[in-house]
């Protein structure tokens, strides 16, 4: 025998309609939830200030001073006496230095007493071909030029070796390289005119303070005459 049953209530017919109204119902209260905004209230205080209008201010009555008028100037006498001025002035005659043609000039100075000092020129020659180069102390004993200008570059590298300090900030920073030094000897042998260009300020100035020690030298002579003479060297400055 079968069972038969009212299709009214059966209780899941409408389920799927069921679910889906209340997932709607859910998500719309959730996305409500989520986009629901709060602020702080602030009590703002507000200060009321009472301004009057019309100031009205007591000004005190001041009774004006009468001062006395000035008294009139003096009247001028009656009389007017006039008196002589009996002093006498010294007048001071002021004589003129300017000698015009009638002055007679007394001393005359002949030509001959007038001694004209001749003015020597200085004169530069290279070192390459000078006739006699600078003498270096100690290579006076060389017996011609040659040999003299042999010993004078040997006795100047000589001298940079024994004098020769590497600046403590260079060698600190690491900086080497070569620094070029021209320098002149003059008429008396000292010297002068110091030049130098390298990498550094530190190792030029080291390479100026070794050539500016160096000795005073017989000077070069070119026809008899000491004259200045310029010379450049080399002085490399290397880490090791």
């Amino acid at each position: 025998m079968e069972t038969k049953k009212n299709p009214k209530a059966d209780l899941n017919r409408n389920s799927g309609l069921y679910f889906i109204i209340g997932l709607t119902l859910v998500l719309f209260v959730t996305w409500r939830a989520l986009e629901h905004k709060t602020y702080e209230t602030q009590d703002e205080i507000v200060q009321v200030f009472e301004v009057q209008e019309d100031l009205k201010e007591d000004v005190p009555i001041t009774e004006a001073l009468k001062t006395p008028p000035p008294p009139p100037p003096p009247s001028a006498p009656e009389l007017i006496e006039i008196v002589e001025d009996e002093a006498e002035i010294e007048e001071t005659i002021i004589e003129s230095s300017e000698i015009d043609q009638e002055t007679v000039i007394e001393e005359v100075i002949a030509v001959e007493d007038v001694e004209v000092a001749e003015e020597e020129e200085e004169i530069t020659v290279p070192f390459a071909v000078i006739e006699n180069v600078p003498i270096f102390p100690g290579c006076e004993t060389m017996k011609n030029n040659e040999e003299r200008r042999t010993c004078f570059q040997k006795m100047v590298q000589q001298h940079i070796k024994k004098n020769f300090n590497y600046p403590p900030t260079a060698l600190e920073l690491g900086v080497q390289g070569k620094v070029y030094v021209q320098f002149v000897i003059d008429g008396k042998g000292y010297i002068t005119h110091i030049r130098t260009r390298g990498p550094d300020a530190n190792l030029e100035q080291e390479a100026s303070r070794i050539v500016a020690s160096l000795p005073q030298m017989t000077p070069g002579m070119q026809r008899g005459r000491a004259v200045k003479v310029p010379y450049s060297l080399p002085i490399t400055f290397k880490l090791e």
